[in-house]
């Protein structure tokens, strides 16, 4: 993105001050283009509550900055035409969601579409890992080269460290991911923006329209482990070194399973995905389905055994929420990860543990259902979303 381009505030959070009306506007603006799309001026006009000459200015400038254009005519009884206005899709960001054995490398619009994706599958050699991820993203960028790239989003699996730019806890992945950001930056010449999966989805939340940036919310993402990312008063809290809502490594069972953060018994090994095949394994004497998915499947199609597993599960993730509700206070916990897909049957059972006895009130409790669509597109949440960090 060149660099005299403004950064947006994706957020519906309108403060008062002197300094920034300019910007709110701008930002007020291109969030309705981008949710309305197509939409003429008049609309913006109308909807937005600014004056038509306000409107002008902004949308002048987003058309000359490449952020939005110009597109087809609309009709009326009479009168001029209205021109409609659009996200330039020709806009693109390479979108990772990092796993420990495998990565999807995709490439998305401004608007959160995927456009294509890939699935590497990592090398059992941790010192080749980050290379194959290279290579996938340079054959993207390849094989979509009449696109702008902006960047490089990546959701990570662990916790990143702002100020350095780099990972420094992630106990679920073997390979080092330490030089990643700068490999990628220096095959591609493409800013890269990595953060933790969680937070990057809060970011994802309040960009997309999901959420409206007003009410604090905490993002719970259940995969190989679970992160937490925490978005309050407009913005996304970090804590320490980036460290702020590693809820997944509060121990729970002080004799519990062994964590990849060196603990035990951590909400984590009794609540993740990795926790549900382990319950599977224990209820039926049967060895582990292949993959979470599976499991999923197999509790959909009435398995006795895969329903029992992920009732475990859910009643281990209500436990973490309270937890969650008891320390934050937030309007709303929003959950992403595969049991999304199975909610008719888990969620209820989520709900009612986190209900339970709740003091003052339990917040809302809401599932993404995009399953791993929410992880790819929140990477423009990432790249373009700088004034929201």
């Amino acid at each position: 993105m060149p660099t005299s381009t403004q950064p947006f505030t994706f957020t519906r959070k309108q403060i008062a001050s002197n300094k920034t009306p300019r910007q709110i506007n701008r930002n007020l603006v291109f969030n309705l283009i981008r949710t309305r799309q197509p939409i003429s001026r008049a609309d913006l006009a109308r909807i937005s509550g600014l004056q038509r000459s306000t409107i002008s200015l902004i949308v002048e400038d987003l058309i000359k900055e490449r952020w939005i254009l110009e597109g087809s005519t609309g009709r009326l009884p009479r009168g001029r035409r209205p021109t409609f206005l659009e996200l330039n899709h020709q806009r693109a960001v390479i979108a990772l969601d990092i796993h420990p054995a495998q990565t999807t490398v995709a490439v998305t619009d401004l608007g959160g579409r995927i456009v294509a994706q890939n699935i590497v599958a990592l090398p059992s050699d941790p010192a080749k890992a980050s290379s194959s991820i290279v290579a996938a993203i340079k054959k993207l960028i390849s094989d979509h080269a009449g696109k702008s790239f902006d960047g490089v989003g990546i959701s990570l699996p662990g916790r990143a460290d702002p100020s350095l730019k780099r990972p420094i806890f992630a106990p679920n992945v073997s390979w080092p991911m330490q030089s990643l950001q700068s490999k990628i930056h220096r095959a591609t010449g493409l800013r890269v923006e990595m953060e933790n999966v969680a937070n990057a989805c809060a970011l994802s939340e309040v960009w997309f329209g999901d959420s409206d940036g007003l009410n604090d919310l905490v993002v719970v993402n259940v995969s190989e482990g679970i992160g937490t990312g925490i978005f309050s008063n407009g913005r996304l809290l970090r804590g320490a070194n980036g460290m702020a809502g590693e809820f997944g490594h509060v121990e729970m069972e002080s004799d519990g399973h062994p964590c990849g953060c060196g603990g035990r018994g951590c909400w984590e090994t009794i609540a993740s995905n990795r926790a549900g095949l382990r319950y599977y394994a224990e209820i039926s004497g049967q060895p582990e389905p292949p993959s979470f998915a599976v499991l999923v499947r197999m509790a959909q199609s009435d398995d006795r055994h895969a329903i029992q597993a992920l009732e475990k599960m859910s009643h281990q993730l209500g436990r973490g929420f309270k937890m969650i509700a008891s320390a934050l206070a937030p309007s709303e916990i929003i959950i992403v990860g595969d049991i999304t897909s199975a909610w008719h049957l888990f969620g209820p059972k989520i709900e009612a543990k986190l209900n339970q006895n709740a003091f003052p009130k339990a917040p809302k409790l809401r599932p993404s259902f995009e399953g791993n669509t929410a992880r790819l597109r929140s990477a423009v949440a990432l790249v373009m979303n700088q004034g929201l960090n």
